[in-house]
């Protein structure tokens, strides 16, 4: 499903980028421009440019570029579909999408879904916070410290111990509520409750739409202690974390997210400050989460004991750590403890644990030294041999001596004593895309992003001033160049591609879309610094200079022992270049002036056209009469 590009133009075209960014970036405005600290990469000089003519914006630090729809991709932490509809929904654009019958309807549908969702979850939140029939929830909720400020925020809610409560009394259709996993029809057929007795946590989507209930029952209740949404066409646990609307700001600001296994250790942790934090939807953290969480940061740290799982957990860690390039750390807990409990009992104790979090293999180290006795020979040689076990899963050689020098002062042993014994075999490394069973864990890259992160083009060098200057004209003032830029006039290779993707364009956004990632990267530098220069003297220097390279190619094939062109026609041409740059330099401000410039641009641009030595491959005659 795709939404019909028409529509994705209108809603560029419709949205304020300067207002946009400004939520989040404080603009001031320069000239035709606005710039700002950028909100991509740290800096203390304003290097982050935008064009809200154009709406497009540019950082001349870290090189990152876009419009309106990549730059709430980049900092909502969006994909495409999402951004553009929460920017059509701003500008008060319906959407169509492609494939109407399937696609459009899919869209429906799962609008319908969420919307269902949403209906839901304000139903059993208002239960929560009124009916008589949530007094024990209520008081379940204050014993775990949580106040009417928590309940709304997360937007907790009651299921009523009744067969159909929801269905009887939301104002939702059964069908729809079937379909979201919030009700199941019985064995006569009638509609019931799928949750009932339970606390719920509604589950959010990165963007902040509910898609899914975590429900627990109450102290003393019957059943299991939690019950989640079963697989939805709106919710896929193994894509979802609980949390992360919530967390993804700080998670970009801090550079670090944090992962718990539980809703309320979510809530714990994020009310003792540590605002980063997430959860898995009851089940392990798969590839899928991993996926979704790099894309917000490469520095995981797990909230949980992630020791049980043993040597799988470490062949999972290490390959996710080199293929997504993330670093998972693990916080010490103390025994017994999980973050909720921590959160209400000692919460400075909480995030100082937090911030101590060690690299997975640290971790295991330290916690086998903690059960080792060191006091005796035997009992450190032990130690040394199960610590060894443990560092020869590590794939890093240097991250496996460093390991090694550690044990050596702990179990007094010389590192070359150490060396010397037979290494461990390491375990065969885990096939891609595996989920480890029982414990959570990370790593992956993100998508193209977002955008979301789009690639970072290298630094290169500046093209000559009057070709830059003839490009800017031509993005920001078009009327101006209009019929006088032609791919002849320009000696780099760059600005030739440059200037065949404008004028191959409908627009400034079509050819950044099509163009290869260095002209879009220039086209995106265009775009956020207008040309101060005149016009005028900006193509009369590239004509003269494109002349000049020109005259000069003649006079080296004349010089040639066997030029391609007979002497005579050479120095026919050679002489009418010499005319023609004569008569360009001459034309001085006064009487008539631009009708003798252009004249003399026009004899030189012909000439140029038609040397057949000059002429680079560039846009049809049709394409270069859009410039």
């Amino acid at each position: 499903m795709g939404i019909v590009a028409e529509d994705v133009e209108r809603v560029r075209s419709a949205t304020d980028l300067v207002a946009l960014v400004s939520e989040r970036v404080a603009l001031r405005r320069v000239g035709t421009q606005w710039v700002g600290l950028c909100p991509f990469h740290g800096e203390n000089t304003a290097s982050f440019s935008v064009n809200g003519e154009l709406g497009v914006y540019y950082c001349f630090g870290c090189q990152v570029r876009g419009d309106a729809i990549s730059f709430l991709r980049e900092t909502e932490h969006l994909d495409f579909a999402t951004a553009v509809e929460t920017l059509a929904a701003r500008a008060g654009i319906t959407l169509r999408y492609d494939g109407e019958d399937h696609a459009g309807g899919a869209h429906k549908r799962s609008t319908e879904l969420t919307e269902a969702m949403e209906r839901a979850v304000n139903w059993y939140h208002a239960r929560l916070v009124g009916a008589p029939d949530a007094a024990d929830a209520r008081r379940y909720l204050r014993s775990r410290g949580y106040d009417s400020e928590t309940v709304k925020k997360y937007r907790l809610g009651w299921a009523p111990d009744g067969w159909d409560a929801l269905v009887a009394s939301a104002g939702v259709q059964g069908e729809l509520l079937v379909a979201v996993g919030l009700a199941f029809r019985n064995k006569a057929n009638r509609l019931n409750d799928s949750f009932r007795a339970r606390v719920l946590f509604p589950i959010f989507d990165a963007a902040g739409r509910p898609v899914g209930l975590g429900g627990r029952l109450l102290p003393g209740g019957t059943g299991p202690k939690y019950k989640n949404t079963q697989a939805t066409p709106i919710y896929d646990k193994s894509r979802v974390l609980y949390g992360l609307n919530w967390a993804k700001s700080t998670v970009v600001e801090q550079g670090r997210v944090v992962v718990c296994e539980g809703y309320t250790d979510v809530i714990g942790l994020q009310r003792a400050g540590v605002t980063e934090a997430v959860a898995t939807c009851g089940t392990a953290l798969a590839e899928g989460h991993i996926k979704l969480l790099t894309g917000f940061s490469r520095r995981i740290v797990l909230a949980y004991d992630a020791d049980p799982a043993g040597q799988g957990a470490a062949e999972h860690f290490y390959d996710w750590e080199r293929r997504f390039d993330a670093e998972i750390s693990v916080v010490a807990l103390p025994p017994g403890a999980d973050p909720a409990d921590l959160a209400q009992s000692d919460p400075e104790r909480l995030r100082e644990a937090v911030s101590g979090a060690m690299p997975y293999l640290g971790f295991r180290l330290e916690r086998l030294f903690a059960h080792a006795d060191l006091r005796n020979p035997e009992g450190r040689a032990r130690a040394a041999e199960a610590s060894l076990a443990l560092i020869a899963e590590h794939p890093d050689a240097l991250v496996r001596d460093q390991y090694l020098m550690q044990v050596s002062d702990r179990c007094r042993l010389s590192p070359d004593q150490l060396r010397s014994l037979p290494r461990p075999v390491p375990a065969a490394p885990v096939r891609p895309g595996a989920t480890l069973p029982g414990a959570p864990r990370s790593g992956t890259a993100p998508g193209a992003a977002p955008g979301v992160s789009q690639a970072r083009p290298q630094s290169r060098s500046p093209l000559p001033r009057p070709e830059l200057e003839a490009l800017r004209l031509a993005v920001h003032r078009p009327d101006q160049v209009a019929g006088r830029l032609h791919p002849v006039l320009f000696s780099s290779e760059l600005a030739r591609a440059t200037f065949a993707e404008l004028a191959g364009a409908m627009t400034l956004h079509g050819a950044i879309e099509s163009a290869s990632p260095e002209v879009a990267d220039l086209l995106s530098q265009l775009a956020v610094v207008d040309s101060k220069e005149d016009a005028d003297d900006v193509v009369r220097r590239l004509v003269e200079q494109a002349a000049a390279r020109a005259l000069a190619e003649l006079r080296r094939e004349a010089r040639s022992s066997t030029p391609t062109s007979s002497h005579a026609e050479l120095a026919k041409r050679t002489a009418l270049f010499q005319l023609g740059l004569q008569a360009l330099r001459s034309v001085e401000p006064g009487p008539d002036y631009e009708a003798r410039l252009e004249a003399a641009e026009g004899q030189l641009s012909d000439l140029l056209l038609a040397s057949p030595n000059m002429t680079p491959a560039g846009p049809s005659s049709d394409d270069r009469e859009a410039l």
